[in-house]
């Protein structure tokens, strides 16, 4: 703890040593969250919202979507390797948490295996929004952990102020070389306009601090594995390149607008081995998607507005096994979405919608032709609808949400759910300063198709994946309440949560193997999971040399069956403090994050051990350049170069989280 303690001590002094220009007022913003029904307001929202914008999410933004959000409240990332991360919300993951790109799912098969890396972009996100509550039923059912809504500029909805405008960004990252150049070009006339974007990200073998493989724990699960190569200071196969475009235009009016993009990516990322050497998996994905969207503003009398999305979503992914093809999985899909905003009836104000969605789905290994998941057409149909009002101090939601989900297997017969979803918040703004707010919802989701059907060798897990035909619809019953205070720049928010989870379906080893893979059961159990995410913000110091404000955050999550035994793969207790200083263009953070070990891992699975994780980031702004605002940016992470253990990944035991590392960058906009 003294190198921490010194390094907080000398952070501390360098803020208050130095002189910048003029004291500048403390901006007051309430963003407005676009996910939501009716663009609620983050600070009147009834249950917790997390918003990444702007320079924030310019600084958090990382390789994937679990990676820019795992640092906040409640939100942790999945990791298998750097190639992969994928969100984890209150301990729930996969299918649970609906990744959506505008609105429109992601619809690649990132939520049916954690090694299935998202094809959603953070770094051409131009906002990230998390929901939990309500306004997730507009979007699916079952998703207890929330909606993860990256935002972009794709097709534009508003006729930019420039004939040619855009944006180009560059990143170095010095714990894997890695290299990611960011490009976006947009503009319009008249009531034409366009969006044009491209990224490109190549990176090596990702430094970590210590061995990449904890032989002891891996044993643990399979003792005839053979360790013969542990390398130190790195973990082998996980260089990674990507390259995405997109190009979308729009027709703009005083009624409204509509617009079609299209987008092209290409990902090819390894897995970190075993050790045996016996194995190296590469992952080579390939993604066409097609987007159209419109929206009109008081279509009808008793109409606010009416929108409308489509998208078809071409995904494919080959794990490519010492250079031969493997396991093969595919995914094509149409989604359609139908959103109507009434006007005020009475007290209530809200959306009423209509959703489709069909996929062909399938998976085989090209090595044997054996079928892993059988071609399966799966369509669902879902009505939804939320509604707001207030009564006093009282702001009130309340959604609904029913669904008819049909899945047509080859050479299985037919499966059909009906999930049922619903849900009510309110919150009580017992003053200014002061808010209590309740959160209650019922639930439901189908089982996946991976979930009922799978059988088969997956190269990437390096597991024999057995899925149950059998699997039942899953029913969570959630419990939110919370408080926030806020009195100019302090702040406080505590968020206590229960959730009771019926036919919860899990993925769990069983300790058997075949043909030397171990094997990873589908089942379902009675489940609990309860815990809280909280911080404080309270100002230091306010003068000549800027702001500083300390924030002091905590959550935690524990999953328990109701036979007593643990749900697998749960983050682990974790508390820490920010110190946050600005003045002028400048600003600078320093961040320490304690993460307890976790003990309670579940059947056949080990425990990871705690962790100090020390970041440190700064970034500098000049505006109006030769009419350009460019922003520098510079992260030292993971500065004590700990060999971190993620509760939540299920490789764990064979790819640590990156080590002591430091990350340049800059942003030109125009």
């Amino acid at each position: 703890m003294n190198k921490i303690s010194t390094l907080s001590f000398v952070y501390i002094s360098l803020m208050a040593s130095v002189v910048y220009g003029e004291d500048q007022k403390i901006p007051e913003l309430d963003e407005m969250v676009v996910t939501a029904p009716l663009q609620d307001k983050v600070s009147e929202s009834a249950v917790p919202v997390t918003v990444l914008s702007h320079d924030e999410l310019r600084l958090k933004a990382g390789h994937s979507i679990g990676e820019t959000l795992k640092n906040e409240l409640g939100i942790s990332s999945q990791s298998f390797g750097p190639g992969v991360g994928t969100p984890v919300i209150r301990g729930q993951s996969g299918p649970r948490v609906r990744v959506l790109n505008n609105g429109i799912g992601s619809n690649d098969a990132s939520a049916i295996s954690p090694d299935h890396a998202t094809s959603t972009e953070p770094l051409l996100a131009e906002r990230i929004e998390v929901l939990r509550g309500p306004a997730t039923l507009l979007y699916g059912s079952g998703a207890i952990g929330g909606v993860v809504n990256v935002i972009d500029n794709r097709i534009p909805g508003k006729l930019p102020e420039k004939l040619l405008g855009g944006a180009l960004e560059q990143r170095f990252d010095s714990v894997a070389d890695e290299s990611s150049t960011v490009l976006k070009i947009e503009g319009g006339k008249r009531h034409l306009a366009y969006h044009l974007d491209g990224f490109y990200r190549d990176r090596n073998n990702l430094d970590i601090g210590g061995s990449a493989i904890d032989v002891g724990a891996a044993r643990a699960t399979d003792p005839a594995l053979d360790v013969i190569e542990n390398p130190r200071g790195h973990i082998n196969n996980t260089s990674a390149h990507a390259i995405s475009g997109s190009a979308g235009v729009s027709l703009i009016g005083d009624p409204g607008f509509a617009g079609i993009s299209i987008n092209r990516l290409e990902n090819n990322y390894g897995i970190a081995p075993d050790g045996s050497g016996d194995e190296i998996t590469r992952i080579d994905l390939k993604q066409s998607k097609y987007d159209f969207k419109s929206e009109l503003n008081n279509p009808f009398r008793f109409a606010e507005s009416l929108r409308m999305k489509l998208g078809y979503t071409d995904y494919q992914h080959t794990e490519i096994a010492n250079g031969e093809p493997g396991a093969f999985f595919s995914n094509q899909s149409y989604e359609s979405r139908l959103e109507m905003t009434h006007n005020p009836f009475g007290i209530l104000h809200g959306m009423l919608g209509f959703q489709a969605l069909a996929s062909d789905f399938s998976a085989l290994d090209k090595a044997t032709n054996e079928i892993i998941v059988p071609r399966t057409q799966t369509n669902s149909y879902g009505v939804f609808a939320v509604e707001s009002f207030n009564m006093g101090a009282f702001s009130n939601q309340f959604g609904l949400r029913v669904e008819d989900t049909l899945l047509s297997p080859e050479a299985h017969p037919e499966l059909s759910f009906v999930p049922i979803s619903a849900s009510a918040s309110s919150l009580w703004k017992l003053n200014e300063n002061n808010s209590l707010n309740l959160a209650i919802t019922r639930s439901e989701r189908a089982p996946t198709v991976q979930e009922l059907l799978a059988y088969g060798y997956h190269d990437a897990t390096r597991s024999f994946e057995i899925g149950d035909i059998n699997l039942r619809e899953e029913t969570s019953y959630n419990l939110d309440v919370g408080y926030k205070f806020n009195v100019g720049r302090v702040r406080a928010q505590i968020d206590l949560f229960h959730n009771w989870a019926v036919n919860y379906i899990f993925q769990q080893r069983n300790g058997e193997f075949i043909d030397d893979a171990l094997v990873v059961t589908t089942r379902q159990a009675d489940a609990t999971f309860m815990g809280y995410e909280s911080k404080l913000i309270v100002p230091l110091m306010q003068n000549t040399a800027g702001m500083v404000d300390l924030t002091l955050f905590s959550d935690f999550t524990r999953g328990q069956f109701v036979n007593g035994s643990d749900v697998p793969r749960m983050p682990p207790l974790r508390f820490g403090f920010q110190l946050e200083h600005s003045k002028g263009n400048w600003s600078s953070n320093l961040r320490l994050t304690r993460g307890e070990a976790q003990q309670r891992v579940g059947d056949n699975d080990t425990p990871t051990a705690g962790y100090l994780l020390l970041n440190l980031s700064t970034q500098y702004q000049l505006f109006d350049i030769h009419g350009a605002d460019v922003m520098f940016f510079a992260k030292a992470n993971n500065l004590l170069d700990e060999n971190i253990r993620n509760s939540t990944s299920y490789l764990r035991n064979f790819a640590p989280e990156a080590g002591r590392g430091a990350e340049l960058g800059f942003r030109v906009s125009y």
